[in-house]
């Protein structure tokens, strides 16, 4: 398009643009070129400078301002060379200027180079118009993720159907709170008959979506009330469903990592068996961290034999634990989220760090005490996230009410 109010100039211009093969349309003044754009696109505008109404530094900006509108390469005729001048056209939306008179193979040659611009205008318009397109998918991809690990999240912790719950002397309290949507660790419990209680604290190696599949493999493993449902519990001479020694069902949950389980993954666990009757703790440590026991007069005791964990080593063989749960103790299973928890000057809060948290909750009832140590854990590492998984389990053991 060639905008002048000289009709003589504006003619001239035209006519010199058609004999180039350009299509060219005449407008006369500024206001008549933003007019006859809104019925006809163009690609290039060559306008007078000095015009009535509307100067070519104003039509630059104008065109400059259109919302949602293709770029319009704008070359300014003008017998201005101040550079003061010349910064006014720039700053309107000018990208070129043309010295009056218009020397034919200048104005050619200024053309060309704004259709280079232009074709490059054009391939990154479809460049991003084909980026776009690809994160709007990405995105409802995206979306579609996000929905599923929500439900994820969901499921992994409707594995822990009881976060809270009382057996005769024993009264439970746990806690699974995942780095990411999901994670490898898990807590839990179950009756194995009227006079004993299965214990559990696991982690999977990793952590996202393939460890958290692991743990809803392993909860399967540890529920249900009959044998073959529940890796830990058998059967006596007489019929009745009792519990398996820990140190042997940690012993066939590593034989099945070998042969039964196509996975990379392997798991720590701390699995014990608490008679309700006589408060005695039959347990095993394969790379957990260790259990403690808090006594009602303020000893900790350290329990467990460390161990190697589960999937790691074939053939490998546990020792257990024993301890005896008096009035008042209190047990804690928790995991490594816990005892590797790091401060910002790189300190590990380790089980010493962990036993002066627990000391902390000396008189803090059951169900308060693993949201309180997750408020210090947020106040040691000065961060309202976690880089690993944080689960735990506290038993209060009142042996007054045993039956021994």
């Amino acid at each position: 398009m060639v905008v002048d109010d000289s009709r003589f100039q504006r003619r001239v211009l035209a006519a010199s643009l058609r004999k180039r093969g350009y299509g060219v349309i005449e407008a006369e003044s500024g206001i008549d070129a933003l007019e006859k754009l809104k019925e006809t696109p163009v690609d290039m505008i060559i306008t007078d400078w000095i015009m009535p109404d509307m100067s070519g530094p104003e039509l630059c900006k104008a065109l400059r301002e259109r919302p949602d509108k293709g770029y319009i390469y704008m070359i300014l005729l003008t017998s201005k060379t101040e550079r003061s001048e010349i910064a006014v056209g720039l700053t309107a939306g000018a990208d070129d200027f043309l010295t009056k008179p218009v020397n034919g193979p200048e104005l050619e040659a200024r053309i060309q180079a704004g259709e280079r611009l232009l074709d490059m205008e054009r391939a990154l318009v479809e460049k991003n118009g084909e980026v776009s397109y690809a994160l709007d998918k990405i995105k409802t991809l995206y979306d579609a993720i996000e929905r599923d690990l929500q439900e994820a999240k969901t499921l992994q912790q409707s594995l822990i159907r009881d976060k809270d719950a009382e057996f005769g002397p024993a009264k439970l309290s746990l806690m699974l709170q995942s780095s990411g949507h999901v994670g490898g660790d898990l807590v839990g419990f179950f009756r194995i008959n009227e006079q004993y209680l299965g214990l559990y604290g696991l982690d999977v190696s990793g952590h996202g979506v393939s460890s958290a599949l692991m743990t809803a493999r392993l909860a399967g493993l540890l529920s249900g009330t009959t044998p073959g449902q529940n890796i830990a519990l058998g059967v006596n001479e007489a019929g009745e469903t009792v519990p398996r020694n820990p140190e042997d069902v940690a012993a066939e949950l590593n034989e099945m990592l070998f042969f039964d389980m196509d996975t990379q993954h392997y798991f720590t666990i701390v699995y014990a068996t608490l008679d309700l009757k006589t408060g005695v703790l039959h347990g095993v440590q394969a790379g957990h961290p260790h259990p403690l026991l808090y006594r009602k007069r303020g000893k900790m005791e350290v329990l467990g034999e460390g161990g190697f964990p589960i999937g790691l080593i074939e053939g490998a063989t546990y020792e257990p634990f024993f301890a005896k749960l008096r009035n008042g103790d209190r047990l804690v299973l928790i995991s490594d989220g816990v005892t590797e928890a790091t401060s910002p000057k790189g300190v590990m809060l380790d089980t010493d760090g962990t036993i002066k948290l627990l000391r902390r909750q000396k008189r803090t009832e059951t169900r308060f005490v693993l949201p309180n140590i997750l408020n210090d854990l947020h106040e040691f590492t000065e961060d309202t996230s976690f880089e690993d998984d944080i689960s735990g389990l506290v038993l209060d053991f009142d042996y007054a009410r045993c039956d021994s």
